[in-house]
């Protein structure tokens, strides 16, 4: 162990304590946090514990940590730290996030944190310099890693807009290689297969619903790569499948894709929006007769005759056409 560390039980260290009951009549919006499993999730005008604090679940929601900066109340669904015994707040936050609590949850209906058996594990800490040395160093790293992110998720962001917005040219473009058709010249749309729960068993082949793929189970109906969309319930949404699938009745599939790409009609219904196509006033439902018989333009070129594979960045050059600069610019934002 390094020089000054000591290893004593964590209750000595942060002494966890059951946050307070307020029901929701009785809260009135002001500056302090009112703090639950899952965070911060409102304001409340009284607070119940002097800030900075450090929170976790007790109830439900088990093996998040929270830092708090001011006063605040902990609901009685978490647990608060009620001594720090002279150890810096930030440290002890970061240690409880390393000490993954979810594992000292019971309960096998709603899992509940016991304070009392985590009190008990013997933890290593060092000097309160050391501390907040290390509260130093974890901070600047965590602070990059967010930044990391946030500038991911905008670029994420940039991206998704401008390939939106490169489909769109695109499929609205006419010309040379371009073909006027019904729809169901270029994909024929097929209902999916019922599969009640009862009959499902796990395995490796997707089984996919309006809203995507919901499990995995050992019969597949649909050989992929397919082409997946909702026909009851969600509509709109355009699933791409590269394995053998079973759709559900909730679905419509690619039952013929007539030579066509796979992944270019994927890419070509994102834009046609069959979204528009949803009738029902209660559950809205999506005819395929009546997508059928839309007059669409379509280019022959993309036509995957070889059979050989596209990958995305690949189709985004080919759509590009003459356009390089703009699939380039997608190929470095999406990196």
């Amino acid at each position: 162990m390094k020089n000054g560390w000591q290893t004593t039980k964590l209750g000595e260290v942060a002494t966890l304590q059951r946050g307070f009951d307020l029901p929701t009549q009785d809260r009135v919006s002001g500056q302090h946090p009112l703090v639950s499993s899952s965070g911060i999730i409102d304001t409340h005008h009284l607070s119940a514990v002097s800030g900075p604090g450090v929170v976790t679940g007790r109830s439900g929601s088990i093996g998040n940590v929270f830092f708090v900066e001011e006063d605040f109340w902990p609901l009685n669904t978490v647990l608060y730290v009620k001594d720090f015994h002279g150890n810096d707040p930030r440290f002890v936050y970061h240690l409880l996030n390393k000490f993954d609590l979810k594992r000292f949850a019971t309960g096998a209906g709603v899992p509940t944190l016991n304070r009392n058996f985590v009190h008990e594990e013997p933890v290593s800490v060092p000097p309160i310099g050391e501390q907040r040395r290390i509260v130093a160093i974890l901070d600047e790293a965590f602070e990059a890693i967010d930044k990391a992110k946030q500038y991911a998720e905008k670029n994420l962001r940039s991206a998704r807009e401008l390939f939106e917005s490169h489909l769109q040219s695109v499929f609205t473009r006419s010309g040379d290689g371009w073909v006027e058709k019904r729809l169901d010249e270029v994909c024929v749309l097929q209902r999916g297969f019922d599969l009640p729960t009862h009959s499902r068993k796990t395995g490796k082949y997707p089984l996919v619903s309006s809203n995507g793929i919901t499990d995995r189970i050992d019969l597949w109906k649909v050989r992929g790569p397919g082409v997946v969309t909702g026909r009851s319930g969600t509509i709109g949404k355009l699933h791409f499948v590269e394995d053998d699938f079973w759709p559900l009745n909730t679905a419509l599939y690619i039952k013929d894709f007539h030579g066509n790409y796979e992944r270019c009609v994927y890419y070509f219904l994102k834009w046609f929006d069959l979204g528009a196509y949803s009738s029902g006033a209660g559950v809205p439902t999506l005819n395929r007769n009546n997508v059928h018989s839309e007059r669409v333009f379509f280019r022959l070129l993309w036509t995957n005759k070889n059979g050989s594979s596209m990958d995305l960045m690949d189709l985004v050059d080919r759509l590009g056409g003459s356009n390089r600069f703009t699939g380039a610019r997608l190929r470095r934002l999406m990196s």
